[in-house]
């Protein structure tokens, strides 16, 4: 059994998950093997010697220090595509915000007095100073078809748009998602000055921080409309504001809000519901759990941000599970020690990410603590752990 500690409120599927596997789970939770957490930042956080993992109920992780995490060789995980719906459907309503001045028309039809007017004859009246175009047959460019984008996307398409995309990365899973009727972008420079709506997608990294800037705002088609619902940063809030003043840009619509752009004409503010749904909160929190419990159980780890993919099937025998830094002859001195000490290795698993290597090893006898110590001490070893098996 594992000791779990939640940030934030969880919801009740992810806890379901965890506790119906055995493990403790609570925010009073002392000396946690394991974290999972929404929305609050942890980089104050001071790592117990206990601590393994970190789950973020959520795809985004700049309130969870990662390069701390790395160097403790604590893995953190993400789930992203468990929201992607709910995004969806927000950027979706986006698209008609910007367009059909909705916003504002209410505002006007709230602020309308009945005991001094005659409503509905001063709604005809003033209708026509809220009038928007259409999105059907317009062009929308997606910046990042990750699980989001594909279906911001397709959604363009189910609306009668064109759509184009820009993604250095695709993914062949995003690829095979992506109706064929989206055109691929060569750069970004190309999707902007082609797209009459632009919604970014991407995750907010120091390659992606001010993805429009300055520069590229002035190439986008003149009165285009910019929806944001990934990451504040991505967009120069100068620049931003600049573009909005000229008109470049005639609507910025954010999931994102900041002092600097809440008070603009220009700008319609949203606060942070891209995924405030409860099938979004659902989804996070049982693959947070997911995900989380199979790496404390078994070592497997999925969807990690830090760490490789790496999966294998379990044996009756412990297992070992060992992070490493991706330098030759690391795992040469791993097997020595263990055919030293007498253990067979009955099945192995090596994967790497960069600079970081991991694996799972399992044995058909018990690891003794002098082993796991001898392993730990080779140098450039930066986790070693042992999960004991059924069959010793």
């Amino acid at each position: 059994m594992a000791r779990i500690k939640t940030f934030n409120k969880i919801a009740p599927e992810g806890l379901t998950v965890l506790e119906s596997r055995g493990h403790e789970v609570g925010p009073d939770v002392e000396d946690p093997d394991g974290i999972v957490v929404r929305s609050a930042k942890l980089h104050d956080l001071e790592f117990g010697p206990s601590l393994q993992a970190i789950a973020r109920a959520g795809a985004g992780v700049n309130n969870i220090p990662v390069d701390r995490c790395t160097e403790h060789g604590v893995v953190v995980f993400n789930t992203p595509g468990s929201n992607a719906n709910g995004v969806k459907e927000l950027v979706v309503a986006g698209l008609m915000l910007s367009s059909r001045r909705i916003v504002e028309g209410c505002s006007w039809a709230r602020s309308l007095d009945p005991s001094a007017v005659d409503v509905s004859k001063e709604v005809e009246a003033g209708k026509s100073a809220f009038a928007g175009p259409e999105v059907a047959c317009k062009t929308l460019g997606v910046i990042g078809l990750g699980a989001i984008g594909v279906m911001v996307a397709n959604a363009g398409i189910a609306l009668d748009m064109e759509v184009v995309g820009y993604d250095p990365y695709l993914s062949v899973k995003a690829a095979l998602s992506l109706s064929r009727d989206v055109k691929r972008m060569e750069s970004l420079e190309a999707l902007l000055a082609a797209s009459d709506y632009i919604s970014i997608h991407v995750p907010l990294t120091e390659d992606t921080r001010n993805l429009l800037n300055r520069e590229r705002l002035e190439q986008v088609r003149p009165g285009a409309r910019i929806l944001n619902f990934s990451r504040d940063g991505l967009v120069e809030e100068n620049a931003l504001i600049a573009a909005l003043e000229n008109e470049r840009v005639s609507r910025y619509v954010t999931d994102f809000p900041t002092a600097g752009i809440l008070g603009h004409p220009g700008v319609i503010p949203i606060p942070h519901l891209g995924a405030s749904t409860p099938e979004a909160e659902m989804n996070s929190a049982a693959m947070a759990a997911r995900e989380l419990a199979d790496y404390l159980e078994d070592g497997n780890i999925t969807r990690s941000v830090n760490f490789p993919e790496c999966v294998m099937d379990r044996n009756a025998g412990d297992r070992l599970i060992i992070a490493n830094r991706n330098v030759p002859n690391i795992i040469g001195q791993i097997t020595t020690i263990l055919a030293g000490a007498g253990h067979n290795i009955s099945d192995m698993l090596n994967r790497h990410r960069g600079e970081l290597a991991y694996n799972i090893i399992d044995t058909d006898e018990a690891i003794k603590d002098t082993t796991l110590e001898s392993l730990r001490s080779i140098q450039g070893i930066v986790m070693a752990r042992v999960i004991h098996g059924s069959g010793t």
